[in-house]
């Protein structure tokens, strides 16, 4: 599991480290030469594609998505426990829905042979590649889901041995 993370940390990194140094030679390009580097917008944004589907999975992982949490503190300890497990869950199939969705897209865009406006790049191979992320973003979710039903079932067991 480290190494699929350090592939995809890097491969986001990389994505992101184009993305800046491709915008960087833009600007400079401009203002030095007068003249843009020809396909700036479609490169920039099947960069941001990259960095973020690529991203994905490891903040599913990690736990680092966005979430709105006034009222966890509210909730009773054993309902804050099965919310990991049921959240992850609905996560996991929702995403999965999309991907198979992002996935016939893909197909029908290889089909029209769909390409960028400027620089003819094929569009499918990255739409592909955003349903197979989108996929394993998935499978993290899943991962998570199992892993807070695990500790859950030991939460619970701990702690009907401690009242006997």
């Amino acid at each position: 599991m480290n190494a699929f993370k350090k592939l995809l940390g890097a491969g986001a990194a990389i994505a992101l480290f184009l993305m800046m140094l491709l915008t960087f030679a833009d600007v400079v390009g401009r203002k030095l030469l007068s003249a843009s580097i020809t396909g700036n917008v479609e490169l920039t944004e099947l960069c941001m594609l990259g960095t973020i589907f690529i991203a994905m999975p490891l903040v599913s992982l990690a736990g680092e998505h966005v979430i709105f949490d006034l009222l966890d503190p509210m909730l009773p300890a054993p309902l804050q426990r099965w919310q990991r497990v049921i959240s992850n869950t609905f996560c996991s199939l929702l995403v999965l829905g999309g991907a198979w969705l992002i996935h016939g897209r893909a197909a029908r865009v290889f089909e029209d042979g769909d390409t960028t406006a400027q620089l003819q790049i094929p569009t499918g191979p990255f739409i592909q590649a955003a349903a197979v992320m989108l996929l394993c973003t998935a499978v993290m979710h899943a991962v998570v889901a199992v892993g807070a039903y695990r500790n859950l079932s030991q939460t619970e067991s701990g702690s009907a041995g401690s009242t006997l």
